[in-house]
């Protein structure tokens, strides 16, 4: 038993969880009704990864924050311009789709007991309520805003503390990590769960009246992920991109595609970030702040599902209302995780520029749960990969600028 675990252990993870969807659809596919106790290892991967993570990022941060010494570059300010180009370019392919192939919908769809922001400023007062949170109920309630913004004002007042605590401190963050990468081996099993979970309870035959809208925003999201990124990151790295992104894509897009949570998919972007030799001072930081504002798929959901509503109700659109629509839908998006209900909830603040009344949107926003199987499950993959890319592809360019610097310097002397 010893050594078919060891074994078992030698083969990759992304082989490890590959195996574990092919054994979730086959069981789905047999047992889908006697054997519903396999869902439950689904549920508990998920759950410990929610668990987890607000400690690990807790932890993680002060550790950082509180053993960085001067001098030391961070990127964050490029990682930051990276997340907001990413995003607003993430809705502007969302309204270019949603022109080119137009979408009509059946609003017949029962709207959900949900109440969606009132408006951009209540957006933006939820955020602001969320960083000056109670640090215990931040870490109680999985606000990762008010965990990065306590985490990071306890580092800085521990700067200056003795040697013997910061060492403590990096102790219970190796303590940590260390039972992170415990939890991420349980991924196989996890993923089999959740796939079983997903077949059994929903199915597909559900999505099929919805194959256009659910074309125009998984095409949208995919050319995000295979053609806008890559551009981006090779802008700034001037290296064949896909190696990286194919990369992100398969070790963190796959297991967030079927936990559809940013917040659980945490621990395995930082594990990620560490597997690529990256920062820990930075991504540290960037991968939690990142799960939180850096939402392209959000922005493609809000964009293409308002204009799936204009389209149905025959309204015309202008250039300049286009425009105000994409930068709305990437500050909205920003904004999404501090809303409950996340992207789908924002859609009727989107909805109010074209004067949509607020039940017709609701009505689009029961749609988007309907597909939600798919939708947020690609819309969390979108979001999470993202996260460990652009903060790679930051601390790649430095170090593409530090190398060309260094060439410089020794052609002058």
């Amino acid at each position: 038993m010893k050594k078919a675990l060891i074994k078992w252990n030698e083969i990759s993870l992304v082989k490890r969880i590959l195996i574990g969807l092919l054994l979730g659809i086959i069981l789905a596919l047999l047992v889908p009704n006697g054997a519903s106790w396999i869902s439950i290892f689904g549920n508990l991967f998920v759950g410990a990864l929610k668990a987890i993570a607000p400690m690990l990022v807790f932890i993680l941060v002060i550790h950082a924050i509180s053993g960085h010494k001067k001098g030391n570059k961070t990127n964050m300010k490029t990682i930051l311009a990276l997340y907001a180009i990413g995003t607003f370019l993430a809705g502007l392919v969302g309204v270019l789709a949603s022109f080119l192939f137009p979408v009509s919908l059946t609003l017949s769809s029962e709207a959900s007991d949900l109440t969606p922001p009132s408006g951009i400023i209540e957006v933006l007062e939820n955020i602001l309520f969320n960083i000056v949170d109670n640090p215990v109920n931040a870490l109680m309630n999985a606000n990762y805003i008010g965990i990065l913004t306590w985490a990071i004002l306890f580092g800085i007042a521990l700067r200056g503390a003795a040697e013997s605590t910061k060492k403590m401190i990096e102790n219970f963050s190796s303590a940590i990590s260390t039972v992170v990468k415990w939890v991420i081996n349980l991924a196989p099993l996890g993923i089999m769960g959740l796939v079983f979970e997903a077949i059994v309870t929903s199915g597909l035959s559900s999505l099929a009246g919805y194959g256009k809208l659910l074309l125009v925003l998984l095409g949208s999201m995919f050319f995000v992920a295979l053609v806008i990124n890559p551009i981006i990151v090779y802008v700034n790295i001037r290296k064949n991109p896909y190696p990286l992104v194919l990369t992100c894509l398969r070790e963190s897009g796959i297991t967030a595609f079927f936990t559809r949570s940013s917040a659980a998919n945490i621990p395995v972007n930082m594990r990620l970030c560490e597997k690529l030799n990256l920062d820990k001072n930075t991504y540290s930081i960037s991968i939690p702040l990142g799960g939180n504002i850096n939402m392209g798929g959000a922005a493609v959901t809000i964009s293409v599902l308002t204009l799936a509503a204009v389209h149905t109700l025959g309204i015309q659109v202008d250039i300049f209302t286009a425009v105000i629509l994409i930068v709305l839908s990437a500050i909205s998006a920003a904004g999404a995780s501090g809303v409950a209900g996340g992207s789908l909830l924002l859609i009727p603040l989107a909805c109010s520029l074209f004067g949509i009344s607020n039940d017709v949107a609701m009505q689009v926003v029961a749609i988007g749960f309907i597909i939600g199987v798919l939708q947020d499950s690609c819309e969390t993959a979108l979001n999470s990969s993202t996260d460990v890319l652009f903060t790679a592809t930051a601390e790649f360019a430095q170090k593409r600028k530090s190398v060309g610097e260094d060439s410089k310097q020794v052609e002058t002397i």
